[in-house]
This record gives C-alpha cells, sequence and structure tokens, in this order.
C-alpha cells in the first residue's frame, strides 16, 4: 500500500522543522494580536462556490468534491480564507467588541491539481484575515507580518511586489478597457481565457498559458484607471510602507481575479538561486464583498495565505540553518530485573518533574544501551544496577565531558531538575 498521489509523509526528523516553523509562525501573530480559529476540513460545496467563485480554476477544476449519505454536496476546503468568513459570520464576530476581528489559521488543504514539487493535493496553509477595518494601515501591517515571517526564519532572497486593484469604480473602468483590448486577440487566446474574457477580464492577466502572448505586455494599467480614492488610498498604504523601512516593488500586472478583491494586492516571492520555476510563496490582497456574499454585513477585510511547503522549499533552497532541537536530557540505563522496576519508576518521575527521559526496551546489554543513548545523544545518562540499588544510589554520566559520579536514589529527580534549569547542583 502506498499513500494517495501527491500526499506525502512528514517523518521524525523532518516533522522538527514542521513544529519549528509553525510555532515561530504562532508566536509572530501573538505579537501581531491575531488569534486562532479553526475550521472543519469539509464545508458545503456552496461556500466555496460563492466564497472563491464559480469561475475560478479552483472551484471549476480543483476541489474534492462528493456527496455525502444524506445526499448534501460537501468538499474538502482548497483555501482558508472562505472557512474564516463562514465562521466570522455564523458565530457573529462582527459583533464583538474589539475590533477589526483579527484571525490567523494552519491547516491541511486539498486541490486536486497535478503534483510538482511545493505544490501537492493536500497541502499545509498558514493564513491570517483581518476584518471589519478600511484603514490603509492594516494592509500595511499584514504585509509587514508576512515579511516578518520569512525574515525571521532566516531568509533573505524575498521580494515583495504589490499592485493596487482600485475600488468598484475603478475596476468596472479597468475591465471594460481589458475586454476592449482582448476582443480582437479572443482566438488566439486558451479556451480557460476566452470565458475569462466575458466573465473575469482581469483573470486573463494572470494566465499561466498566455503569459506570452504580446496582448499581455500591451494590456491597459489597472493604475491607469486609478480613480482619486483609490489612488489615495494606494499612496497611504505605500507610505506605511517606507516608514516601516520594508522595500517593495510595484507591478500593475499584479492582480486578484475575483470579483470581491479591492485596493491592495501583495506577493512574496524567493530570488533564491535553485528555488525553482514557481518563484511565489504567498499572496494576498484586501477584499470587500465576501462577508456579504457568505450572509455577513458589509464588512471589508485582508489577509494573505503562504503555503508550509514552499516555505520550507525556500529555507532550503537559501541553506537556512534552523535552531532545531536534536537530543534527550537523559537516558536511563538498568541492569537486571529488579533495576528494571526501579528505572520504570525512576523514569516516570523524571518525566513528571518536566525532564525528557528515555530508556531501554530491547533488553539489550550495557553496551548496546549506551549505544542508544549515543545516537538519541543523551546528555546524562543514569546507570542503575544491582550494586547502585543495594546502596541506594546511581551513576550518573555527563556525556559531553565523560565525567561520572554517584548520586544517592532520592536526590536523582531534584538533581536534574536544577542541573537541567541551569541551576546550582
Amino acid at each position: 500500500m502506498r499513500g494517495p498521489r501527491g500526499t506525502q509523509d512528514i517523518l521524525p526528523g523532518t516533522s522538527e522543522k514542521w513544529q519549528y516553523v509553525e510555532q515561530k509562525l504562532i508566536d509572530i501573530c501573538r505579537r501581531y494580536n491575531y488569534k486562532e480559529i479553526r475550521t472543519p476540513i469539509f464545508e458545503h460545496t456552496e461556500l466555496f462556490q460563492r466564497g472563491v467563485g464559480d469561475s475560478t480554476d479552483i472551484v471549476q477544476k480543483e476541489m474534492y468534491t462528493f456527496e455525502d449519505r444524506g445526499g448534501r454536496s460537501v468538499t474538502l476546503r482548497p483555501e482558508g480564507t472562505a472557512s474564516t468568513v463562514r465562521s466570522f459570520v455564523q458565530n457573529k464576530l462582527f459583533g464583538l467588541p474589539n475590533q477589526p476581528t483579527k484571525l490567523f489559521y494552519i491547516g491541511p488543504m486539498f486541490r486536486y491539481e497535478r503534483p510538482q514539487q511545493g505544490r501537492l493535493r493536500q497541502f499545509v496553509q498558514f493564513g491570517i484575515e483581518a476584518l471589519g477595518s478600511n484603514d490603509p494601515s492594516v494592509d500595511a501591517e499584514v504585509m509587514a507580518l508576512a515579511m516578518s515571517a520569512y525574515e525571521e526564519m532566516g531568509l533573505k532572497s524575498l521580494k515583495l511586489v504589490i499592485n493596487s486593484l482600485g475600488d468598484r469604480e475603478s475596476r468596472e473602468a479597468h475591465k471594460n478597457a481589458l475586454i476592449q483590448h482582448f476582443t480582437p486577440y479572443r482566438e488566439e487566446l486558451c479556451s480557460d481565457c476566452q470565458v475569462r474574457l466575458d466573465h473575469n477580464p482581469l483573470r486573463v492577466l494572470d494566465c499561466k498559458k498566455d503569459r506570452e502572448h504580446h496582448a499581455m505586455s500591451s494590456a491597459p494599467s489597472i493604475l491607469e484607471y486609478l480613480n482619486e480614492t483609490s489612488l489615495e488610498y494606494f499612496e497611504k498604504v505605500k507610505a506605511y510602507l517606507d516608514e516601516m523601512g520594508i522595500p517593495y516593488e510595484v507591478d500593475a500586472n499584479l492582480v486578484r481575479g475575483l470579483d470581491y478583491y479591492n485596493h491592495t494586492a501583495f506577493e512574496i516571492m524567493s530570488e533564491a538561486e535553485g528555488f525553482g520555476a514557481i518563484t511565489t510563496l504567498s499572496g494576498g490582497g484586501r477584499y470587500n464583498g465576501l462577508v456579504e456574499e457568505i450572509g455577513g454585513p458589509v464588512t471589508s477585510g485582508i489577509g494573505f495565505a503562504l503555503s508550509i511547503e514552499r516555505l520550507l522549499m525556500a529555507l532550503e533552497a537559501e541553506g537556512a540553518d534552523l535552531p532545531l532541537e536534536d537530543s534527550l536530557d537523559v537516558y536511563i540505563v538498568a541492569l537486571g530485573e529488579t533495576s528494571e522496576k526501579e528505572a520504570v519508576n525512576l523514569t516516570y518521575q523524571l518525566r513528571q518533574s518536566g525532564v525528557q527521559v528515555d530508556k531501554d526496551y530491547l533488553q539489550r546489554k550495557m553496551k548496546g544501551q549506551f549505544k542508544a543513548a549515543d545516537r538519541l545523544n543523551a546528555r546524562y545518562v543514569v546507570v542503575l544496577g544491582e550494586r547502585e540499588l543495594e546502596q541506594g544510589s546511581v551513576s550518573v554520566k555527563d556525556m559531553s565531558s565523560g565525567e561520572q559520579m554517584e548520586l544517592p536514589l532520592k536526590q536523582v529527580i531534584q538533581y536534574f531538575k536544577q542541573k537541567l534549569a541551569g541551576g546550582e547542583e
């Protein structure tokens, strides 16, 4: 038996990296005052049809959708924003006194697409959503959090790219200009873009198949159609980024294809050698209309999402050295049946006191147990034999210095609590 295509097993030795980056992300969210939300792995299919968009590739081609026993159509979540907003509406978080509502999530997402490096059918996504504020400083905060997340992991080859999609009026003007521009080339575009041209022409600019078509480079820029309000908003966002000293580039071709996106859009890319052809690490933007689409009050939001898999790929490409702990505090070597009983109790008591400890479970000889302690990078080995038991003591060996000492059995727990906490013996 093998795991399904597009999935992976994360084994010991690698899972520690996942734990490190996830804990780092959680700590950054704590500093920015974002609270964790956990939503179901599957939702009613309609949520994603309305929340992600019927015309998107995700809904059209990539969702894992099936009927449950009650005949209801349910879908494994392909992204985190729709579920977060659904929960925001259902649980009336918009009515809480502390606004905006600032949330983060980490969890598996599912998309049926061709597996490739850094792109799996089950992947883990981290994302944040700030709901209930139209302040451009929130846009800057979200981008600052995203950049901090990467930089604090040790990444250096980063590029923040931003754009403005404008308000509804600006987008409508740009949309009409795009239709006029691309219509003469309709038959030269891929079948997907021919449909997009009628339903959401902005997404034509984001097409992977037609990106080299000459009409792309001459397409009208959204920046040419920003009205005064939208332009002022974008200038404030850039000013806040400048104030924080966060470098960025403006790319007029950076789009978010869904109708509810407005104003700020951004992506963070890796410029590391050997990272791969797809350089985007994460993307996000501001949206209006999504909360109302799911049945809530008029509420604006902004968020971004990143793939943990692609984050780990970027760390590997840059040779970032994560400060992972791969050692054991104490290993207990037991010799003889009576000693084994005492070793079981001592192991338990040390663990109850907060000490990381393990022992032999394969009835190995003393030499084999010491080899096991070495493989586990044990800092200390406690030897418990018949002679030590008779004397009511243990032998403690410091594995780094080789020093050895006798210690009364009754003092072992207190000794290691102090020793491992950096206190006096």
